[in-house]
């Protein structure tokens, strides 16, 4: 259990995550993360990285429990903390991510996705922000990368999701494959790129980032803000409050 870091193929390194039973992440659980993709990054051996997880799904954000079981605001702020640590480390790691997607990518997940420079996605893939069912806010920039404008309003507001065959018609997902064969299809793409210059493929990436007409990390620590406004009021422990107990 944890993050493990594998190295299939030259120059392709392999980042797994596993938290049983759904990969909700404690607060660890993103620094590890962040260490191992930013590591697999640095090593001049690797010239992509693949982000896969074990399990049912791909990631299901925070653990909201640990939240829960936290008196105070120690949990929330180590959450807001890691997250920005993790999904920075994707947006800037030193070598393109291939993000290898199935079952539920939610929360924190779209955060990992969006940052990735692709998405591989089973066919049972689906993609959401359930923020304001969790009394949370935060990875609208996220999901801003992978589907238009007005869509991520109308998924960000009904906390609804979309399938990755949705994400595939918009672009934002590369191919859309049966689960058994999500990681085969993830190693296949990252082996295409590995056969680049390692030289070249990292200044691709620099400067493909380079380029971006959004500061991810700045407009997603913005959004963080409103998340602790809404602990600082209550509001968001009444709605985590009900978290497990629909129905």
């Amino acid at each position: 259990m944890g993050v493990s870091t594998t190295g299939p193929d030259k120059g392709v390194a392999l980042v797994t995550v596993d938290f049983p039973p759904v990969n909700a992440l404690p607060v660890r659980g993103w620094y590890e993360l962040a260490d191992a993709v930013r590591a697999a990054g640095r090593d001049p051996a690797n010239r992509c990285v693949v982000l896969a997880a074990e399990g049912r799904g791909f990631n299901a954000g925070v653990d909201i429990k640990e939240m829960q079981r936290d008196p105070g605001h120690d949990a929330l702020v180590g959450a807001n903390r890691g997250c920005y640590e993790a999904f920075s480390a994707v947006y800037e790691c030193e070598v393109p991510v291939v993000a290898a997607v199935g079952g539920f990518c939610l929360g924190g997940g779209i955060g990992l996705v969006g940052n990735a420079d692709v998405i591989v996605a089973a066919e049972d893939a689906v993609f959401g922000l359930p923020e304001l069912d969790r009394g949370a806010l935060g990875a609208a920039t996220h999901l801003a990368r992978l589907v238009p404008q007005h869509l991520m309003r109308a998924l960000y507001y009904t906390s609804r999701t979309a399938t990755a065959a949705e994400l595939h018609a918009h672009g934002s997902v590369w191919r859309v494959v049966p689960r058994d064969g999500l990681l085969d299809a993830a190693l296949e793409l990252a082996r295409e790129i590995a056969r680049k210059d390692g030289y070249l493929i990292r200044l691709a990436k620099a400067a493909i980032n380079g380029i971006d007409p959004v500061d991810v990390r700045r407009s997603y620590r913005f959004e963080q803000g409103f998340t602790f406004e809404a602990n600082l009021s209550g509001v968001a422990d009444r709605v985590r409050d009900t978290f497990g107990k629909e129905g």
